[in-house]
């Protein structure tokens, strides 16, 4: 369900996405697949669990 929010909604759009801790994410969403969101910032790709995710939002 979230995987076809996020691509219906964000596929190649600038998102943070919060995990809990101190950690937030950056990038372009580039992909989500097999439960699994990709983001590209500054040509490096960031894989996420998407069970993991607990809030995102454009930046």
């Amino acid at each position: 369900m979230m995987q076809s929010f996020i691509v219906e909604h964000y596929l190649e759009s600038a998102i943070d996405v919060y995990c809990g801790g101190p950690d937030i994410f950056r990038g372009t969403v580039k992909a989500c697949a097999d439960n699994v969101l990709t983001l590209e910032s500054e040509g490096k790709l960031t894989h996420i669990a998407i069970d993991k995710i607990i809030a995102l939002w454009p930046q």
